[in-house]
């Protein structure tokens, strides 16, 4: 027996000693060819078993393999995996891993994309691979909302009619481009999500810029800029189909295929998807159909050329009308109310509704002068077509007319409005539904070259160019049973019997002109510091043009053309310290011409706001990151001061039909605020993510004596505007996130994530406050949480997934957007309330 023990034991000392030496300790850091950056987060698989680990912040990564010797598979969602041999203990050293993707760097030069530690401005940037776990029917703005200084909301809760606010400006003063290309609208700054509606499924990162900003283009950012990047072409051919299934009859199916870079240098990638539902909120159903095409070709090794185009042809109903609490309570409906449909010959039918077209199309030319010099270009265009609908005429549609309603506070009774408009016969009819059209050409050119004037210093010039005209018309749409409708708004036809697809109403073009260019000069000492100072100027015009109210023979039909000249100077710098320390600071100054309906506010060629003054805009801000094994966090304070915002306002005259005006300048506001941030790594299983933003947004000053003047231009009187020290409206001042996402498998994950919203006050306009008075109504604070789990498998040779989620799991009721009332408080104003508990569950099969 002892003789046995005594070999038992030796075989113990040996079995063990062979697994030790059979094993090996590997290190390595890998590193994105794009933008020479670690990449945090990216797997490392012993090939042939399920031992793994993930790059820490560092990109650096420690695993223990199984094995003596083997390989390792490294991959990183965007970029191309790669396949390395180890043999016992072994440093790899720095991995390069290519970017999946032709010509992303390029994109991404235009785009002005900030690189952390780096670039000195404040950022978050969320990857496709968050993209694709957590939007599921969300709106795509929603994706950031666990970002700092972010508030995004559904509003009215029809599909794409989401919002998104950055440290409490609204999307008219946030700059939001699609590889590099602004996309807000060019007479008003708007932004319609519904016309991107696919942009969820084919974009390669979503950057949020903070305050100024790392663009180098004149835009008129107060808030930020969201750098959207889509997709290019996959280099490895491949490609995925996938569909979806939701609440409320939600339904998407979608395809993607890539060619790959083939040996002839083109590449190319199509993806299209569809869209359909009945809508969370009562009488939104809605269809959309995307699709994005890009072409790729490697020219030489000095020209590379890349076509791009995408969009989405979509319609939905809308919630375009909140109403006071009560009224939502008093309805069957409750949080779904919606006053703004109803049935016809027994078919639901929206009386609000949007639809649109806007096709974006960007050949991008990249060209390597030099060792040193090189020039990236792109020229767009888009035509949009579509329009909102509504009424006109008699209005028998008020949610609170019983007459027209199917019951107390129901859908309409459009068949009732038929049958009294037939009745009516050769008299036309007293209502009918209506579209207001915005038609537009857009078309652009941007331009930036860098070359480097030594090892240290990098010179930067760009140009951009842009022409619009946008097409402001009102479509009849239905008679609902009469014979015409009598309009009388154009004087070449002042007795027009409009049928179906007429002209009513207005029909006017809004023309905008845009040249603007910067100069920027970088530098850059690899080892701890990088620091810009840049300047930008630009021009905008503005021309009117007016077929309805004005004669044909009428000189006044087309306006004169307004300029406004704007310019702006930025300067930063980044310090870092050490690997995982870094601070940086950023100061500027930029003028921003006034929006097209600030100069034409009453909508004429003759009241013309010529003496608009610029909006002036002073913005600092100073932040501190660190970057450690386990922990990156991030901590910046801003201040931002919008001088001279620009208030063209209107009142009635003393004699009927007359207007008398007021041009209101002074009118200030300070936002001001701390953003912190974080990621930690508690395990290689486990990641905790999180942050706060505390803002304080005030209107600074009241305005006092502005003169009114009459249609002659004499002064009649005075007014007063009362805000001074009155809380920023429609936007969360503050805001906290917390967040887990658990690896069950390297293959298998489940996110849970929290956010809270707080300090939010109802919207107003601060040119009604002409009389003193309280602060807007202040919104209920709330919290929501959100879960998704994702399970990948292999299917035959295929890769699956299959990923559920839920949305306001504990379906809290709040009210996510309120119009200030007549008290500010919680009985006058009206209200949107956000969406209670949704769902949707996916597949995808990748090949």
């Amino acid at each position: 027996m002892k003789k046995f023990s005594k070999c038992l034991m030796m075989f113990v000392v040996l079995l063990c000693t062979a697994i030790g030496f059979s094993q090996g300790t590997i290190t390595g850091t890998i590193i994105g060819s794009d933008m020479n950056e670690p990449l945090p987060g990216a797997n490392v698989i012993e090939k042939g078993t399920t031992n793994g680990t993930t790059t820490n912040f560092d990109g650096e990564f420690t695993i223990k393999t199984q094995s003596a010797s083997g390989e390792l598979v490294i991959t990183f969602v965007g970029y191309t995996s790669k396949t390395i041999s180890f043999s016992g203990d072994q440093d790899l050293g720095q991995i390069m891993l290519e970017s999946s993707e032709v010509g992303l760097q390029e994109v991404q030069i235009i785009a002005s994309v900030a690189v952390d530690r780096k670039t000195p401005v404040a950022v978050s940037t969320v990857r496709a691979a968050e993209i694709d776990l957590k939007l599921g029917t969300q709106e795509f703005p929603e994706i950031l909302k666990s970002t700092p200084g972010v508030y995004a909301t559904k509003t009215g809760g029809g599909f794409g009619d989401g919002e998104i606010r950055l440290r409490g400006f609204s999307s008219e003063n946030v700059a939001v481009m699609i590889n590099g290309v602004p996309v807000n609208d060019m007479e008003n700054g708007v932004v319609y999500w519904s016309n991107w509606a696919g942009l969820g499924s084919v974009t390669s990162s979503m950057q949020v810029q903070r305050g100024l900003g790392a663009s180098k283009v004149a835009v008129p950012s107060i808030g930020g800029t969201i750098n959207i990047i889509t997709k290019t072409t996959d280099a490895e051919e491949g490609g995925n189909v996938f569909t979806s299934l939701g609440n409320d009859g939600y339904r998407k199916v979608g395809i993607t295929y890539s060619t790959g870079l083939m040996d002839n240098g083109f590449a190319a990638t199509v993806s299209a998807d569809k869209t359909d539902g009945d809508g969370y909120v009562d009488g939104t159903p809605f269809n959309a159909v995307s699709y994005f095409v890009n072409v790729s070709k490697e020219i030489n090794d000095n020209h590379k050329l890349s076509l791009t185009a995408f969009g989405a042809k979509q319609r939905h109903g809308q919630r375009q009308n909140p109403h006071l609490i009560e009224t939502f309570r008093a309805s069957e409906s409750g949080r779904k109310y919606n006053s703004d449909w109803g049935y016809m010959n027994g078919q639901l039918t929206s009386v609000e509704d949007n639809f649109y077209h806007k096709p974006q199309i960007s050949l991008n030319h990249y060209w390597t002068i030099s060792d040193k010099t090189s020039l990236s270009t792109a020229a767009y265009v888009s035509f949009g077509t579509g329009g909102g609908g509504g009424f006109s005429g008699v209005n028998k549609f008020a949610f609170d007319n019983d007459e027209y309603r199917i019951g107390n506070l129901g859908p309409l009774d459009l068949d009732k409005i038929v049958d009294e408009n037939e009745a009516l016969g050769v008299e036309g009819s007293e209502s009918i539904l209506r579209a207001s059209r915005n038609d537009h050409n857009w078309y652009g050119l941007l331009s930036t070259l860098q070359t480097d004037l030594t090892d240290d210093i990098v010179f930067l010039a760009g140009l951009d160019v842009r022409g619009y005209t946008g097409k402001h018309f009102t479509e009849l749409t239905d008679l609902l049973g009469g014979e015409y409708y009598s309009d009388d708004s154009d004087v070449n036809n002042p007795n027009k019997m409009a049928k179906v697809g007429d002209k009513i109403l207005y029909d006017n073009d809004g023309k905008v002109g845009w040249l603007g260019g910067f100069a920027q000069i970088e530098y850059d000492i690899q080892d701890n510091l990088n620091a810009f100072v840049a300047v930008n100027a630009s021009n905008t015009s503005y021309q009117r043009i007016d077929r309805f109210l004005y004669l044909d023979s009428d000189p006044l039909q087309e306006s004169d053309t307004y300029n406004f000249f704007a310019y702006g100077a930025k300067a930063g710098a980044s310090f870092r310290f050490d690997g995982e320390n870094n601070v940086f600071a950023n100061l500027g100054y930029f003028e921003r011409a006034p929006y097209f309906n600030s100069i034409f506010a009453n909508r004429n060629n003759t009241d013309v706001n010529a003496d608009a003054e610029n909006q002036k805009i002073t913005s600092f801000e100073v932040g501190y990151g660190h970057r450690g094994e386990r922990l990156s966090a991030n901590v910046n304070v801003y201040h931002t001061t919008w001088n001279d915002r620009t208030e063209f306002v209107s009142f009635p005259g003393q004699e009927e039909g007359t207007r008398n005006f007021a041009n209101v300048l002074g009118v200030n506001a300070v936002h001001q605020g701390i953003e912190v941030d974080f990621v930690y790594k508690a395990t290689d299983f486990l990641t905790v993510t999180g942050m706060a933003s505390i803002g304080d947004w005030r209107w600074q000053n009241n305005v006092e004596n502005v003169p009114i003047f009459d249609e002659e231009n004499n002064q009649v009187s005075e007014v007063n505007i009362f805000i001074e020290d009155l809380h920023v409206g429609n936007a969360a001042q503050t805001t906290f996130a917390l967040g887990t996402s658990y690896k069950f498998t390297p293959k298998t994950t489940f996110a849970i994530d929290y956010n809270y919203y707080g300090d939010i006050y109802a919207d107003y306009d601060p040119s009604n406050r002409t009389e003193p008075g309280p602060d807007a109504w202040k919104m209920p604070d709330f919290g929501l949480f959100d879960a998704v789990i994702r399970h990948g498998f292999d299917f035959g040779s295929f890769d699956a997934q299959l990923t559920g989620r839920i949305n306001n799991v504990f379906d809290t009721e709040y009210i996510s957007d309120a119009r200030d009332g007549a008290n500010s408080d919680v009985f006058t104003s009206r209200v949107f309330y956000g969406f209670g508990r949704t769902f949707s569950v996916g597949a995808k099969l990748n090949f």
